[in-house]
């Protein structure tokens, strides 16, 4: 559908279970079109609460967004109204496919995915229809998630393409969420054996000794991320069958000297604390059937002053090396409370980052 075809007769385009019909703007240059939803569930659960949903669709995108029934009327500016009718389309196909209730954070998602949409991010129908918005997800059995933001769809595929991935960017990106996602995606499909993710356990300067407890409780409190991120994927009792018969293994990276990781997904989060030698020694770790995801955010190093951070200098040593991808996030892909992006960009504005 293009709403620079002024003046053609109205026109009404069928998706599964979605018929869409574009009345043609004349003098005003407002577009108009209507979306009649054939599954009345889940058009009220599209719609959201009171229309929630389509509230924060009209406030994201300045059009008019009205729902009467099983159908939806957008009227405005026509790349507006095509953003809502792609994210609108897009979402009611994730409920036709079983998928949760949308909250506002997945409108919201799903208006980035179709604003920024282009000729990767959006494939034509079979039928020669209106482009419609596809984007990469990760599954597990607990739960499936959708690229939010055009980066993110870009390290997800990433993940799925590449040996060894780097995913650099500031807080709230999804960078290590998305990262323990896809491994634990691999672990149920049995491409892998196992899970080993690290950080660098900095704060304490690798030296753990003089905290309370035993080794795991020592380190735990550096490896709580992770552990979160785990549990929002794979069942309490699994992961903790998992961790006791070591196929999740969560250990501070100078645990990770002399070993040769094979058969497994191997995630570096914080990756900016890794000193020059550190980093060196995480990548030579390397295995047969092994996939590496390095995470971080080069504005954040917290080793000390004069010492360089082995994620910055490996991402200008190995920026030509074939296998290795490098997907860069930005306060953009924030997909926090949207105060997080606001923050980021405000010390990056102050820092020149």
């Amino acid at each position: 559908m293009r709403h620079e075809d002024k003046g053609r007769a109205e026109r009404l385009t069928t998706q599964t279970g979605v018929r869409t019909q574009v009345a043609p703007h004349g003098a005003s240059d407002l577009a108009h079109i209507v979306m009649t939803f054939d599954n009345n569930h889940h058009a009220r659960a599209l719609f959201g609460q009171f229309d929630q949903n389509l509230a924060l669709v009209e406030q994201k995108l300045g059009i008019d967004v009205r729902a009467r029934g099983n159908q939806v009327t957008i009227k405005g500016e026509p790349m507006a109204t095509e953003q809502a009718r792609r994210a609108l389309d897009w979402l009611y196909d994730r409920l036709e496919e079983g998928g949760r209730e949308p909250e506002a954070s997945d409108v919201e998602g799903a208006l980035r995915m179709a604003i920024a949409a282009d000729d990767q991010l959006s494939l034509p129908t079979m039928d020669g229809g209106s482009p419609r918005l596809a984007a990469a997800q990760i599954a597990t059995r607990k739960r499936t998630i959708l690229a939010r933001t055009p980066n993110q769809d870009a390290y997800m595929r990433a993940l799925e393409r590449a040996e060894l991935v780097f995913g650099v960017g500031p807080a709230g990106t999804g960078k290590t969420y998305l990262a323990v996602a896809h491994a634990a995606m691999l672990l149920e499909r049995g491409q892998i054996d196992r899970i080993i993710l690290s950080r660098p356990a900095v704060e304490a300067g690798e030296r753990l000794g003089f905290l309370p407890g035993d080794m795991k409780e020592k380190v735990d409190p550096y490896l709580r991320p992770l552990y979160d991120a785990l549990y929002d994927m794979i069942p309490g009792d699994k992961v903790e069958r998992a961790l006791a018969a070591g196929v999740i293994e969560i250990a501070p990276l100078a645990f990770m000297r002399g070993r040769t990781l094979s058969n497994a997904a191997v995630i570096l989060d914080e990756a900016q604390n890794t000193t020059s030698m550190q980093m060196k020694m995480f990548l030579t770790r390397l295995g047969e059937n092994a996939r590496m995801i390095v995470t971080g955010d080069p504005s954040q190093v917290d080793l000390p002053p004069g010492q360089k951070s082995g994620l910055i200098e490996a991402l200008n040593l190995l920026r030509e090396v074939e296998g290795i991808v490098t997907v860069r996030f930005r306060d953009s892909d924030v997909v926090r409370h949207p105060l997080v992006s606001r923050i980021v960009a405000a010390y990056d504005r102050e820092t020149g980052g």
